[in-house]
């Protein structure tokens, strides 16, 4: 069994929900603190073991490719100032992976975001990271999956339960009766963004699978979906058609960075960890919620 060396990173989404911010910077740039969102991801997929990442970008995402290659007149600008922290900071940031680039031309979903990354891929399995999605775990969450796929050698797929009202937001899958032996769930089936009432669980996709490259072959003859765009949930579906697709409940706290209060909320989880802001942090909630209490 070939070993997951390769992850594909879509990043070519407009990014509506946070305008108008996002006018002009990529969301996946947007920050962290002081970092942004899309190198948390890049930083979990090395350290899960990915040696080769592609990056499918859109118009007007430069900025991605710009940050993390070399800046010289930056690191220059630091050396001479004796700021070398900071400089060691940067230099790393260019060095995390071999990070490949190629253009989504025109938003036609997730699915043939994928597609557009086959032939970097080519004929080995790969994982998928969402940008919307951070996970904060003690074991990179993308690595608990491929250790998953090493023992089941099939495709896996990342989900932790949301609330019921959430569901509409998700892909959400439908589990086959457990074996109390298994840690991982085979899959009946997966359903897009479905009503609350047709939701048959609570398990939601959250932004990371490991897939066997079957997968292209049917991303490339699979029509639109919801949305009028080809649904990477559909191709799933597809190929549990002819091969066992297992879920697998993660571990970690997922940060939903696509919507704003998730943002929000990793803001302020991400500052209260770092030992420069925690104190200050926490000060200023301690102030904002005795302001309440009054």
């Amino acid at each position: 069994m070939m070993s997951v060396k390769k992850a594909i990173i879509p990043a070519a989404g407009l990014g509506t929900r946070f305008l108008p911010a996002t006018k002009a910077m990529p969301k996946e740039m947007l920050p962290i603190v002081d970092k942004p969102a899309i190198q948390f991801i890049v930083e979990e997929a090395v350290q899960s073991g990915i040696e080769d990442i592609i990056i499918v970008t859109g118009r007007g995402k430069r900025a991605i490719e710009d940050h993390f290659d070399k800046s010289y007149e930056l690191e220059e600008t630091l050396f001479k100032k004796s700021k070398l922290e900071m400089l060691n900071t940067v230099q790393e940031i260019s060095c995390l992976a071999n990070i490949h680039y190629i253009r989504q031309k025109e938003p036609r979903g997730l699915g043939d975001a994928i597609l557009c990354a086959s032939r970097f891929i080519g004929n080995e399995p790969f994982a998928v990271l969402l940008g919307d999605d951070i996970v904060n775990s003690q074991e990179p969450c993308l690595q608990q999956l491929i250790r998953m796929f090493n023992r089941y050698s099939s495709s896996i797929v990342g989900v932790q339960r949301v609330d019921w009202t959430e569901v509409h937001k998700y892909g959400i899958i439908q589990p086959r009766n457990k074996d109390h032996e298994e840690e991982a769930l085979a899959i009946e089936r997966l359903v897009e963004k479905p009503l609350i009432e047709e939701a048959p669980s609570n398990l939601a996709i959250s932004g990371r699978y490991i897939l066997k490259p079957e997968i292209f072959d049917i991303l490339a003859n699979l029509p639109a979906g919801a949305g009028g765009e080809v649904q990477l949930t559909d191709a799933i579906n597809v190929l549990h058609e002819s091969q066992e697709v297992f879920a697998f409940e993660f571990e970690g706290e997922r940060y939903d960075i696509g919507d704003k209060f998730g943002y929000v909320k990793a803001t302020i989880d991400y500052a209260l960890q770092r030992e420069d802001m925690k104190i200050e942090v926490m000060d200023y909630m301690k102030q904002l919620l005795e302001s309440v209490k009054v």
